[in-house]
């Protein structure tokens, strides 16, 4: 089995920023952890990994982005069960209903959702923010 992912998508930066300081929190621990946009990457190909961190901005009215995101997460979610799963993602209004939702739709799926709650970072992460995310990844692996 592979160490550990972040698969993300991303329009404006913001959450691919997120997801590549969450990558260098994770290769702080010494796991090995590839950086991989959700276009490079299939369901299957994702459960190969011991540590999946996903990351998605929320779009529309507080929903997954739906023509890429939506349909790898929910082919991946009927197989999460016992995996280990952080969230995360940026957004610029709304009070986090995307977040709500994806992290029920993990622990229906019964799978090991990191601190039971995502990561999310309004806007543009500044240094703090980035901070925030390494610290996050560094944790992830080390639960």
């Amino acid at each position: 089995m592979k160490q550990a992912a972040v698969i993300f998508w991303s329009q404006t930066g913001n959450t691919q920023r997120m997801a590549e300081a969450i990558q260098e929190g994770i290769s702080s621990k010494g796991i090995a952890c590839e950086l991989l946009d959700v276009s490079a990457v299939d369901a299957q190909q994702a459960l190969e990994y011991e540590y999946l961190a996903l990351g998605c901005p929320a779009m529309g009215a507080e929903v997954l982005e739906e023509s890429e995101f939506e349909p790898f997460f929910t082919q991946l979610e009927g197989q999460l069960g016992g995996h280990k799963v952080a969230l995360f993602g940026s957004y610029g209004w709304g009070d986090g209903q995307w977040m709500r939702d994806w992290e029920e739709r993990c622990q229906n799926a019964n799978a090991a959702l990191f601190q039971d709650a995502g990561l999310m970072v309004h806007e543009t992460p500044d240094e703090a923010a980035l901070e925030q995310c390494k610290a996050f990844g560094a944790a992830f692996v080390a639960s």
